[in-house]
């Protein structure tokens, strides 16, 4: 048969086979509590308090002090319920409840019999209730979920259970979060609520397969399609040369026929073009799984590259279950790509150290057999409450990473697991995910029970997301070798080692296995931050032995993690981690006034208010006190000390502009921090450490809140939002200033894949934007290697030469190089530039930047016409979200800048041009 005619039937196929499943959204579902006297309409997927605010029960989750006066709702149990029509009753009817996400302990019950209890968010539970409907004259489905806070405690009381050492579970509001298997921020976190949400949360169904004595149905309720090389094995770079290797393997509910087998075929996404098709080979079927694997041919094949590397090639893949007759039972569509993704963590070889590497280990990825910078940031959850993320949301946060020069994402330990709504995304768009396992910030428990909950867990979601070509990376959770297994160590010594076999039972024994059984094509990490392995050696029982601390004096390892909250050292390079590899960074902010205004009330927008405080989950309380005050005061004070310590601060006479304008200098400290340590992490890539990558905390917000994030929780961009998307691009100059010995360099860095050349200028200027003269800073022809840097400036600067006070030297370089996988010569232009103090001690002047619109180019264009203006900044106002194509920037007097935008949604029917602004820091210095 023609590959087309093959394509075709199983399109038919998969439509009929869709019949079978009932979707439970679109029952008529009810939201009970009979103590509370509460019964609502409900929803699927849904969480009671989604559903509680729809029914105008309560108010907005997110408003003012509602994550303190809504504990109520999860102290409590909540019953979802619902009548299903339609079911086939015959007695040849299989019928199966398949839920793909309960939050997080259940009972369920259907026609009044119970059917199973549940306690783990992040399985996918499937039930045979075939018996039950048989004899059911009232089809009624009732799940009933208990309060996971009170859970939790009920388990961590039990007789003779785990307990750890001090400190070693970081408890922020709800404490016992590790003994269960739910998302573990929903207990609270330092930028984010504690709602505990309760709910079916992800898509559920009631499946129906007919049987006769010819002939069974099947339904696929998981696949996992893994695309390797020949020969590859996880964790190590494979032969590029080598074939491809399909192994894909389904899970089914229903019964597989004697002498079932797999059919393929695979087209072009773009061109729905047929490129291969046949059978796969090495069948092999247990009850209730068939896998087989074959052979592709490289050449038919065209490489998927993350976003800024090349292009991102899809394919669709369908594989089909048949009979020993070639007839199709059911089939599964989805949608991938063809690249290897490696963390290279082998030994430094010889050649490495004789082109001047630093002995140790490499902590760097490799895609398609080339490494490459990894430049991006943190993916925290996007809602606390799951079923609120759409598509079209995580649409718009993407569009905003790529806009950002960023090509990969952590997708951070303790959150969910990646929805593949998200992943599909991230493939189309070449954003790489390092995906994690959900344990962060504790030690867990190593009994039967909780080990085998979490090997259904993991294997469920290894097998789910393995198609993806955007999965770059399972880990196993967050800070457990760099924080809890150091705590431990500090507090406990004597214990270290019962809690090491511990970690190595649930990390690397038990996670570990999961990832190698069901992939060849993705690298496994037991740590978020570590010194990598010692050992790899696949013939043993136990292929991995990380190597903790056992490191050699000169020489470096793994990855780091930095946050320093002293920011007099903010800006000192020496302060920063040199390692291989940047995992996380940062400094907190506040979010715009706009923000605010969306979550508090007009009589709390003011910096110290108790609502504004009580948000600001940094520090957090490590109870339920709901008072945290002192905690809270001091994240606060942090960014007051550090805008105070670095920029003039505002004094305005209105107290909400006053409000506004404390909030941006505190996102213009995070930018400027961020940016320094960037700068330094990206020309490590030319130092002996061979820095390939930074990815700072965090990209998004969960709510309207003090945090970490570049992006507020509506889409707004912060200050550093827009300097990531600086100081990612290509090829950017920078300057590092020793400020003890006053030595000062300037590097250009580049992490393209082959050599560029251009110039380097720079100019001294007074704050009123007349040029120094009598400091020589001639322009600089430079040449600077593949993922390298090069220097363009040594020499040493000091306050007897240079008024520092009244000073600012610009910086630019233009140059010539190729993107990766073109041979197109591209012009690259960046600009920067350096302050030797504190802008809090500048002599700044008033720059009369003037802001016009043209209504046919539709661009802004903004000029300095006294004076620089350092920090100048368009602001949108509410009801309109968009992004500048640049802001945060430096305008030397004269030189007019027109700046484009990207409008995603406006509620102000095109008012918002007319009242768009600009200011400067400077603006700090009036009272108006």
């Amino acid at each position: 048969m023609p590959v087309r005619t093959i394509l075709a039937a199983l399109i038919i196929v998969t439509s009929a086979l869709a019949q079978n499943a009932i979707d439970l959204s679109g029952s008529d579902w009810t939201l009970q509590n009979l103590p509370l006297n509460i019964s609502v309409p409900g929803s699927v997927p849904s969480q009671a308090h989604l559903d509680l605010h729809a029914a105008q029960v309560i108010g907005d989750p997110y408003y003012g002090l509602n994550d303190f006066s809504l504990r109520w709702i999860v102290n409590s149990n909540w019953t979802y319920t619902a009548m299903i029509f339609g079911l086939d009753t015959s007695s040849n009817t299989q019928t199966w409840l398949l839920f793909n996400g309960l939050d997080t302990f259940t009972s369920i019950e259907f026609c009044g019999q119970p059917v199973a209890s549940t306690n783990n968010q992040f399985r996918q539970y499937y039930f045979d209730i075939s018996s039950l409907l048989s004899s059911c004259s009232s089809p009624v489905l009732s799940i009933n979920f208990g309060s996971a806070p009170m859970i939790a405690d009920q388990i961590a009381a039990e007789p003779n259970q785990e307990t750890w050492p001090y400190g070693v579970e970081i408890v922020y509001e709800f404490p016992n979060r590790q003994f269960i298997r739910k998302e573990q921020s929903d207990f609270g976190w330092d930028w984010g609520p504690a709602y505990a949400p309760a709910g079916i949360w992800q898509p559920a169904y009631i499946i129906q397969l007919s049987s006769s004595n010819k002939s069974s149905e099947l339904y696929i309720r998981n696949s996992d399609f893994d695309i390797s090389r020949v020969g590859q094995l996880n964790n190590l770079p494979p032969d590029q040369g080598a074939p491809w290797l399909l192994n894909a393997s389904l899970d089914v509910l229903g019964a597989l026929p004697q002498g079932a087998a797999l059919n393929y075929v695979i087209t072009n996404s773009s061109t729905n073009q047929a490129v291969s098709s046949g059978a796969l080979a090495n069948i092999t079927a247990s009850e209730s799984t068939i896998t087989g694997t074959t052979i592709l041919e490289p050449s038919f094949y065209e490489l998927w590259w993350p976003r800024g590397l090349g292009l991102q090639n899809l394919y669709n893949l369908t594989v089909s279950v048949v009979d020993s007759s070639n007839k199709t039972i059911a089939s599964v569509n989805r949608r991938t790509g063809f690249r290897t993704i490696v963390l290279n963590m082998e030994a430094i070889s010889d050649e490495q150290i004789a082109q001047g590497i630093a002995p140790g280990n490499n902590w760097h990825f490799e895609i398609n057999g080339h490494e490459f910078y990894a430049k991006g940031s943190n993916f925290i959850p996007p809602d606390a409450f799951w079923p609120r993320v759409t598509s079209n949301k995580m649409q718009q946060l993407f569009d905003s990473v790529t806009a950002a020069n960023q090509n990969m994402l952590r997708v951070w330990a303790s959150g969910a697991y990646t929805p593949d709504f998200i992943y599909d995304i991230a493939d189309q768009e070449g954003v790489l995910m390092w995906s994690e396992f959900e344990f962060g910030d504790a030690l867990y428990p190593t009994n039967q029970d909780f080990i085998d909950n979490v090997i259904e867990e993991a294997t469920y979601n290894v097998r789910r997301a393995n198609h993806h070509p955007s999965l770059a990376l399972w880990a196993g959770g967050n800070e457990l070798e760099s924080l809890e297994l150091m705590t431990v160590n500090e507090t406990a010594p004597e214990q270290h080692d019962m809690y090491l076999a511990q970690y190595e039972q649930l990390f690397l024994n038990t996670l570990l296995p999961i990832v190698y059984a069901n992939s060849k094509s993705i690298s496994y990490i037991p740590s978020s931050t570590t010194n990598g392995y010692l050992e790899l050696n696949f013939s043993l029982p136990e292929p991995m032995i990380e190597r903790y601390n056992n490191k050699t004096p000169g020489s470096i390892y793994g990855d780091t993690d930095y946050y320093n909250y002293d920011s007099s050292i903010a800006f000192n390079y020496s302060s920063y981690p040199v390692g291989r590899f940047a995992n996380e960074f940062g400094y907190h902010s506040m979010p715009s006034l706009q923000t605010w205004q969306q979550a508090v009330a007009p009589s709390d927008l003011y910096f110290n208010s108790s609502t504004i405080e009580l948000r600001n989950h940094h520090y957090p309380p490590g109870n339920t006190n709901i008072t945290n005050f002192p905690n809270s005061t001091k994240g606060m004070g942090e960014m007051t000390i550090a805008a105070e310590r670095w920029y003039p601060v505002p004094n305005k006479i209105d107290s909400v502009s006053n409000f506004s304008a404390w909030c941006h200098t505190t996102q213009i400290f995070q930018a400027d921090f961020y940016k320094s340590e960037i700068q330094f992490y990206r020309r490590g890539s030319g130092f002996p450490n061979r820095q390939l990558g930074s990815l700072y905390w965090q990209l998004e917000d969960i709510w309207q809140a003090p945090s970490w994030a570049g992006i507020e929780y509506d889409g707004r961009w912060k200050v550093l939002h827009y300097v990531a998307k600086d100081i990612y691009q290509p090829v950017i100059i920078a300057p590092y200033y020793n400020i003890t010995t006053g030595g000062f360099e300037i590097y250009v860095t580049s992490d393209l894949w082959s050599m560029a050349s251009g110039v380097a200028s720079f100019q001294w200027y007074h704050w009123d934007g007349s040029p120094i003269t009598n400091i020589s800073t001639p322009s600089t022809n430079f040449t600077v290697g593949a993922l390298n840097t090069t220097r363009v400036l040594a020499t040493t600067i000091n306050n007897s030469t240079l008024d520092f006070n009244n000073a600012l030297l610009y910086m630019n370089v233009t140059a010539q190089g190729q993107l990766p996988n073109t041979d197109t010569t591209t012009t690259f232009n960046h600009e920067n530039f350096f302050h030797p103090f504190s802008l809090a001690e500048a002599e700044l002047v008033d720059p009369a930047i003037t802001l016009s619109y043209d209504n046919t180019t539709q661009n802004f264009t903004v000029e300095a016409t006294t004076g620089i203006a350092v920090w100048a900044w368009l602001d949108n106002p509410a009801g309109t979200l968009l992004n500048f194509d640049s802001n945060g920037f430096l305008l030397l007097p004269g030189r007019p800048r027109e700046i484009s935008y990207t409008l995603k949604s406006d509620t102000t029917g095109g008012q918002w041009v007319d009242d768009v602004t600009v200011e400067s820091l400077w603006n700090n210095t009036l009272s108006v």
